[in-house]
């Protein structure tokens, strides 16, 4: 896509619009157009820019500073930033942008390099997740193309894949957890990255997968009957209820432990029936994984 509304640009740089606003009047790096109907939206290259501004601003450099960079300028001062979390969201939006680009050769290269130094752990807390977090908005209000968003998730689940399958632990854990996605939630690399996790920890797992109907998941726990079933929920379709959801895993397989996690646990605020527990945060998620 090649038309941004300005809140994109505040969810993906975390500059707010009022802010980018203001910038837009007193400085030459972004010139919006407008609609039929006086709103302003913005091309690949100004979000870019605004990427790349937004993150020098935020480490000490001042926007009128900046405003008299060139590109090649701009890319130096970002390459030489030496702050740990500074080169992390330099690497997400090098991500961000080969996405908007399509530049898949270089978006591979990219986490293939933070692989090969920090391992696929590291690799998917602070380079992925944050990435998945910033252009998520944008899936869900469709302001990139499907396209963009199915061929950058297959690389990520390719890398996931493989860590899953290179990883081991001499540990064993006793607990055994089915993991499964329900009818309508077809985002699996949340539930990859916890088969990941409690794989690494020597917790056994069976892995179902994506879209799995509720019958469908009866039967395997009845057959297998696994210590926990766990469902990451990132964004299901738009006919999912989550409380039926909740409700009818509660009385197919009472006192069944189910976890679920993921952003449609966040703002949930109503009783949880049955044996079911949420975590809305990953730092719940790895705490409850270190437990096991």
């Amino acid at each position: 896509m090649d038309a941004f509304t300005i809140k994109d640009l505040e969810n993906l740089s975390g500059i707010k619009a009022h802010t980018i606003r203001i910038w837009e009047q007193r400085y030459t790096f972004l010139n919006p157009q407008r609609t039929d109907t006086n709103i302003r939206y913005y091309n690949n290259q100004e979000l870019k820019t605004l990427l790349n501004v937004a993150l020098l601003n935020k480490y000490g450099f001042k926007i009128s500073h900046i405003d008299k960079m060139n590109p090649e300028e701009m890319k130096e001062k970002i390459l030489s930033l030496s702050q740990v979390q500074a080169q992390q969201e330099r690497i997400i939006n090098e991500l961000i942008q080969a996405m908007i680009d399509l530049d898949l050769d270089s978006f591979e290269e990219i986490l293939d390099n933070f692989i090969m130094a920090r391992g696929i752990e590291k690799t998917i807390t602070q380079i992925i997740f944050p990435f998945l977090e910033k252009i998520g908005i944008l899936w869900i209000t469709n302001h990139i193309n499907p396209a963009q968003e199915h061929l950058v998730t297959n690389i990520i689940r390719q890398k996931l894949i493989v860590g899953i399958e290179s990883t081991g632990s001499h540990f064993r854990s006793d607990k055994a957890l089915l993991l499964f996605l329900p009818e309508g939630e077809h985002h699996e690399l949340g539930l990859l990255f916890i088969y990941y996790l409690l794989k690494s920890r020597g917790v056994k797992v069976w892995y179902l997968g994506a879209n799995v109907p509720l019958k469908d998941l009866e039967y395997v726990v009845s057959m297998k009957k696994p210590d926990y079933v766990y469902a990451h929920l990132t964004s299901v379709a738009h006919n999912f209820n989550f409380d039926r959801f909740l409700q009818a895993f509660s009385i197919k397989m009472p006192g069944q432990k189910l976890i679920v996690s993921g952003q449609l646990t966040q703002n949930y605020k109503k009783k949880l029936p049955g044996a079911i527990q949420m975590k809305s945060s990953l730092s719940e998620v790895m705490e409850y994984i270190a437990m096991l």
